[in-house]
């Protein structure tokens, strides 16, 4: 293929990525973490801040690879990614007739999700942040206050995605009109090893992982969120060139100071 008509491919797959919708804002709220940050502390105070409505989908992280190629699978350098990443894609440069445009991204690293979201002006979402948007549900900022709730997002963890619900945006929106934050993939948030992991993550799991066991448990918060449980510990055994085949991501951002 020539380089005109390469780049009139890659100008079309761009021009064919989804439009971003519009941020939603979140917050101000108060989260109460299944983990206690220290004896005593079972609120946390989380600003107000803006979140992508749905996850980042495939066609959207294609057209970032082909303007960032440094972020191809076949030119990603080994520690910023692991053998899986973008492993779903029929090549480096396309998806693939096996892929879902409209699906979440899954097989990204930390460090290329964060690398994305940098490119757009934006930022991951702190795991506070995140579990504040999951926290809410369709009435209220507090979906504990509706019946139903925590099995829901229990059951969503756990079971199989449905094969007509793999694209994003087809969940209901919660209270802040916010989609697919339980049951459609696990998601990157900027401090994922934060909860259980002391250590530096980009240098591989620390010991203090064991912490989810045992002592880990006896410092929680709200034992009733299995599901927040569940996260905690899937993220702790993550480290930042990790990729999962059911790990995605979505940006945040900050907002204005005087929209705070």
């Amino acid at each position: 293929m020539s380089l005109v008509a390469g780049a009139a491919v890659a100008l079309s797959v761009v021009a064919a990525a989804p439009a971003s919708a519009p941020m939603a804002r979140v917050g101000p709220g108060v989260l109460r973490p299944v983990y206690v940050p220290e004896p005593g502390v079972t609120e946390i105070a989380v600003g107000g801040f803006e979140l992508d409505r749905v996850p980042v989908t495939h066609a959207e992280f294609l057209g970032f690879v082909l303007q960032h190629p440094r972020w191809r699978r076949d030119q990603v350098p080994a520690l910023l990614a692991d053998a899986g990443y973008l492993a779903a894609w029929a090549v480096p440069t396309s998806l693939g007739k096996e892929v879902e445009p409209d699906g979440p991204v899954t097989g990204v690293s930390w460090f290329a999700a964060k690398a994305y979201c940098a490119a757009a002006g934006k930022r991951l979402p702190t795991e506070a942040e995140w579990e504040l948007a999951a926290s809410a549900g369709r009435r209220g900022p507090d979906g504990r206050a509706e019946p139903g709730f925590t099995q829901h997002t229990l059951v969503a963890a756990t079971a199989p995605v449905p094969a007509g619900r793999r694209r994003v945006g087809q969940d209901a929106p919660n209270f802040w009109g916010v989609h697919d934050l339980h049951g459609l993939v696990w998601e990157w948030v900027l401090d994922f090893n934060g909860t259980l992991v002391t250590g530096d993550s980009r240098e591989g799991k620390s010991a203090d992982t064991l912490r989810f066991c045992g002592v880990g448990a006896l410092a929680a918060g709200d034992k009733s969120d299995y599901a927040g449980f569940l996260r905690a510990a899937f993220r702790s055994s993550l480290s930042a060139r990790y990729t999962a085949a059911s790990l995605g991501f979505r940006c945040a951002r900050d907002l204005d100071a005087g929209a705070r």
